[in-house]
């Protein structure tokens, strides 16, 4: 598995962290204790969404390990001083290593790492490392632009709409990727956003489906919703959805277009590995098709079989390297050049990506 640099996001800044490769350095708890494992969340792990990939993440661990491991999960912990104090009750308590499982916690995991040089830390989508501090995230765009493919060969309004939480560099580019899928099928393709400005708002997401629907969107994209209330609000209405994370598709047996999944346990079991081992070192973790992290599952019968073979084709690029969803020419929604033709975005460019391509009509929130 490669580790190359980075959930919940990373911020301008994060060009400025630099890109790394995983683990070798730190020591760890008493041999004949069991490694405390402590996850935290900020909504309820349920049976969906991205707490309930996160945990699902660690299960492999305990398989592996047994009970030379103990892990505790505390779900739905708002950002902020809460976070901070649960998570250092988790330390004291004995927990030698901790997931802190949104961005907005990043300072108290940060301040915990430090003073705790035996404690290993994992942080989702954040952009600080150090000795014993790993930031991770997922190259969710790289799933994107395929059910953007997918979805403009489905879409009879050429509208497409997409619920997302935040705008924040992760979520921008999953729906610029999206975008640059559907344009790749159909050019004249275009796409409307609402930020709900929440991870876990069940009523405000449906709300948001809702009005996308009646502005003629028949294909949305659940953009890092927790609930499957987008998913549920589609199915209702007959219109084709996708999110991201954990599959959906229950709730929405005929019109579950895809899921962007991603199986963290790869990057958790090296990380515990490491730390077990007395090797683990802090780094900038961004992970992909490539690294089996993130993979399109549930594809819908009804995409043409031709784009589906198409799909297929670019997926097994993507996985080889040989193409990425932000190589150049890409217009800015200014109108702007966002990356000249044959050029490709860096790693780093896209976690600072604060601009929206050509065809999203929603300006970004200021």
């Amino acid at each position: 598995m490669s580790n190359d640099l980075t959930r919940r996001t990373l911020m301008k800044s994060a060009a400025a962290a630099g890109l790394a490769t995983a683990f070798a350095g730190r020591s760890v708890a008493a041999a004949d204790e069991p490694l405390g494992i402590a996850l935290v969340v900020p909504s309820p792990v349920g049976d969906v969404g991205w707490g309930h990939a996160l945990a699902a993440g660690i299960d492999p661990i305990k398989a592996a390990y047994g009970d030379k491991v103990k892990v505790t999960i505390i779900e739905n912990i708002a950002e902020g001083p809460d976070a901070d104090r649960i998570m250092n009750k988790t330390v004291a308590d004995g927990n030698h290593f901790l997931i802190a499982g949104s961005f907005g916690y990043q300072n108290g995991a940060l301040q915990i790492a430090r003073r705790n040089p035996k404690v290993t830390v994992l942080h989702a989508s954040g952009f600080q490392v150090a000795p014993n501090f790993s930031p991770f995230a997922a190259k969710y765009f790289q799933g994107t632009y395929l059910l953007g493919m997918a979805a403009a060969a489905v879409s009879k309004t050429g509208k497409l709409g997409s619920v997302s939480a935040f705008a924040i560099p992760e979520l921008i580019t999953s729906v610029n990727a999206f975008t640059l899928g559907a344009q790749a099928v159909k050019p004249d393709i275009e796409v409307s956003v609402v930020w709900v400005n929440s991870w876990f708002d069940p009523a405000k997401e449906q709300e948001a489906a809702k009005a996308l629907i009646s502005q003629g969107c028949d294909v949305i994209f659940s953009n890092a919703q927790d609930t499957p209330s987008v998913i549920s609000a589609c199915e209702d209405a007959g219109i084709y959805a996708f999110n991201l994370n954990s599959s959906m598709k229950k709730y929405a047996e005929k019109t579950y277009l895809g899921c962007v999944a991603t199986d963290w346990s790869p990057f958790f079991k090296a990380s515990v590995d490491a730390h077990l081992a007395g090797t683990f070192k802090g780094a900038n973790t961004f992970l992909g098709v490539a690294d089996k992290v993130v993979e399109v599952v549930d594809w819908n019968p009804a995409i043409p079989a031709d784009t589906m073979a198409k799909i297929k084709e670019l997926e097994a690029k993507i996985a080889d390297g040989s193409f990425s969803p932000f190589t150049g020419p890409i217009t800015k929604a200014d109108g702007s050049e966002g990356v000249a033709s044959g050029a490709t975005l860096a790693d780093a460019e896209i976690v600072a990506m604060n601009w929206h391509v050509k065809g999203v009509t929603t300006p970004l929130p200021k």
